[in-house]
């Protein structure tokens, strides 16, 4: 019995070892991130803002005019209707059913149990 008590107490030991080293670590990561936090805080006060100017109100026209957009939309399509056309199904293989390995693992399981039985090896 008291072989029972030394291992468990050796057990609750460990264990609680394990959690307080854990629970240091997690304190030790918090802080980290604290001051991580703060050092940037402090950091963005220190570099001021540049003003950005203020776009132009003015009309862009489009890098492509409407009609040269159309041509090019239709050619695209055109191009890939006929890849299209090209295409074929690919063949895929069928899974073996699970049932049939299985199947195959406890057949040979019962012929090697059945080997040591008629060897008086059990």
């Amino acid at each position: 019995m008291s072989e029972f008590m030394e291992g468990l107490n050796l057990t609750v030991l460990g264990v609680t070892i394990v959690f307080m080293v854990l629970s240091i670590l997690a304190v030790v990561l918090y802080a980290v991130g604290w001051t991580e936090r703060r050092l940037v805080e402090r950091e963005k006060p220190a570099s001021a803002p540049v003003p950005v100017p203020a776009p132009e109100a003015k009309e862009e026209k489009p890098a492509i005019p409407p009609r040269d957009l159309a041509v090019i939309t239709a050619a695209v399509l055109a191009y890939t209707a006929e890849k299209a056309s090209q295409l074929r199904p690919l063949p895929f293989k069928r899974k073996v059913s699970d049932a049939w390995r299985l199947y195959g693992v406890q057949s040979s399981m019962e012929e090697v149990e059945d080997f040591n039985y008629e060897l008086g090896k059990w």
